[in-house]
């Protein structure tokens, strides 16, 4: 017999896909697809222009697939991208001004969707489902950040040796503290 533990992570994955597809089903008229309309969205959400990598951390997926999500969202004229003024290799992606009409529509579109499947849930049930779903997305990124500080401190060297990495800003707080152990 299958336990609610081992149900739990299929229903939960699988409510959200059946979820974004019905948005999706919606959305199609407009011209987008899931993948574009969660990129807009994500763009609408920042309070500044994103770098692509920043987006393609909040959509979960890898920085390739994502460039070239941004090359064809550009083409379109859904995004504009800017080098960053303060790392020229880094791409700011903003809104253009196709998606900037469009946001509102997308924004009532999910509204109404979320109001036709939450209709009928009594609102103490669904103050409970919400605290649930918070405390474990609490729990997994706090999992997640301690997973890659730990894991980010060491590299592997090309020869297998383990190397300590530090970011640029941790090199004068290592320097400084060659120094006191002297």
């Amino acid at each position: 017999m299958i336990s609610d533990w081992e149900t739990f992570g299929p229903l939960l994955h699988g409510t959200a896909r059946a979820w974004r597809q019905k948005l999706d089903e919606r959305l199609k008229p407009m011209g987008l697809s899931q993948a574009k309309w969660r990129t807009l969205l994500h763009l609408s959400l920042a309070q500044g222009a994103l770098t692509q990598a920043e987006i393609a951390a909040r959509l979960g997926v890898e920085e390739p697939t994502m460039v070239s999500l941004l090359h064809r969202l550009e083409r379109e004229g859904w995004i504009t991208r800017r080098s960053s003024p303060r790392d020229r290799r880094c791409k700011m992606v903003l809104l253009g001004r196709r998606a900037q009409r469009v946001i509102a529509q997308i924004n009532a579109a999910a509204d109404k969707l979320r109001h036709e499947l939450l209709a009928d849930i009594p609102r103490s049930k669904l103050q409970t489902c919400i605290n649930v779903l918070a405390r474990i997305r609490e729990k997994a990124e706090k999992n997640d950040r301690v997973r890659r500080s730990t894991t980010s401190a060491v590299s592997h060297g090309h020869n297998g040796q383990n190397r300590l990495r530090y970011s640029i800003s941790g090199k004068k707080g290592l320097h400084d503290a060659g120094r006191k152990s002297k």
